[in-house]
């Protein structure tokens, strides 16, 4: 599966932005897909996993409560969406997708799409 993110860019602290990223194939429902992202200096982290039919979602304890993953199987997209964003959330954002749950969770995933950067101003 290919994949490709968009939608990041600059924003003040408080504001909103909506990753997208978009799967080529046929078999997308087959995979769990998540973001994770990585900051300047820092280690990636998971930040967010939906499971195949959004039975289940994992958000990291940074991100609860402020970002929302979703996917559309019949458009083959799944969704970030990023509210009260914090200077801390300024990473390039990937969106991956893998076969099993567990390995999504762990961040651990086989596919990847090119990273979005976002930025979040103070």
């Amino acid at each position: 599966v290919q994949l490709q993110a968009s939608g990041g860019g600059l924003v003040q602290a408080g504001g909103s932005l909506r990753l997208s990223c978009a799967a080529s194939g046929r078999t997308f429902s087959s995979y769990v897909m998540g973001w994770l992202r990585q900051a300047p200096g820092k280690e990636r982290e998971s930040v967010a996993a939906i499971s195949r039919y959004a039975g289940s979602t994992y958000y990291a304890d940074s991100v609860k409560g402020r970002f929302t993953i979703a996917r559309d199987n019949a458009k083959n997209t799944v969704y970030l969406q990023m509210n009260n964003l914090k200077p801390e959330d300024t990473a390039v954002y990937y969106c991956a997708a893998d076969g099993s749950w567990a390995s999504g969770v762990r961040g651990e995933y086989d596919y990847w799409g090119q990273g979005t950067l976002v930025t979040v101003s103070s």
